[in-house]
């Protein structure tokens, strides 16, 4: 860590102590008020609600070259009443990893409902992070699948990806895609191997297919690369299709999936089936 990151930590905790009184972390009232001679906690007070020694807390606001643990930064932002975002900024500062939260998909689902479907004739889909189908607009149904009718269990990307016959046989290079999006999920797994949803993925996954299985084995680890893929469609032939992921800032455990037409020809023909 940096002097100036530790000076950017120090200026954090001194600034939300500041912001609280005894009776906003549950403290008696002051016997004399008005004698406090700064405003706020005092960092006795922050030091015992989070359970850490006084002089090491105020070492921590003078910047001083000391390492705070994922548990006493945690314990912090407690005392500090912290809200998600604070508590992620702090355990930045403090050089830790973002705190695991868990948003509560279903208040998104109108709004992301309206932006998928603002966005046709591109196929766009919604998937959390356990790579769960949530929400798709109906060029993705007319011209890849119905989320709706996988089986609620199984209205998950992996499932369909090696599970199903008639998406296998619509892509032209299905091992390439299923390769990649099993690399990526992989990733998700190994940050979360105590998920019990992703476990119960991988296990019935690896039972349903054997390529899927043997991947797995080899531990293949990778990001979103940008790509295009061909879906040939029974009705108006080949359509191209590029790839694009993006994180919603809002609730960054869904992940927007557009598959944009790459031509005018593609345009058409993913259009001639929703006007049909």
């Amino acid at each position: 860590m940096s002097d100036k990151q530790r000076a950017e930590l120090a200026a954090f905790l001194r600034a939300h102590r500041a912001k609280l009184g005894p009776a906003d972390v549950g403290l008696p009232p002051d016997l004399e008020p008005g004698r406090r001679r700064t405003p706020g906690l005092r960092r006795e007070e922050v030091a015992e609600i989070a359970g850490v020694s006084h002089t090491w807390y105020t070492w921590l606001e003078q910047g001083r070259k000391i390492v705070a643990s994922s548990q006493v930064v945690d314990a912090l932002a407690r005392a500090l009443r912290l809200d998600a975002v604070e508590h992620r900024h702090l355990r930045t500062l403090a050089g830790l990893s973002d705190p695991r939260v868990e948003h509560d998909v279903n208040e998104a689902i109108s709004r992301m409902q309206r932006l998928v479907d603002s966005m046709s004739p591109s196929l766009v889909v919604v998937h959390d992070s356990r790579f769960d189908f949530v929400v798709w607009n109906e060029a993705f149904r007319r011209i890849r699948t119905d989320p709706a009718e996988l089986a609620p269990d199984r209205r998950n990307l992996l499932w369909w990806m090696f599970t199903d016959e008639r998406n296998r046989a619509a892509m032209r290079e299905w091992e390439r895609a299923a390769r990649a999006v099993l690399s990526q999920f992989r990733a998700v797994v190994g940050r979360r191997p105590d998920d019990s949803r992703l476990a119960a993925i991988v296990a019935g996954v690896s039972e349903a297919s054997t390529e899927f299985r043997t991947w797995w084995s080899e531990y293949p680890v990778r990001d979103f690369r940008p790509a295009t893929i061909v879906i040939e469609h029974p009705e108006v032939g080949p359509i191209e299709l590029a790839l694009y992921q993006l994180r919603l800032v809002e609730n960054p455990d869904l992940l927007l999936v557009v598959q944009l037409p790459v031509t005018e020809a593609d345009r058409a023909r993913v259009a001639g089936q929703l006007d049909s």
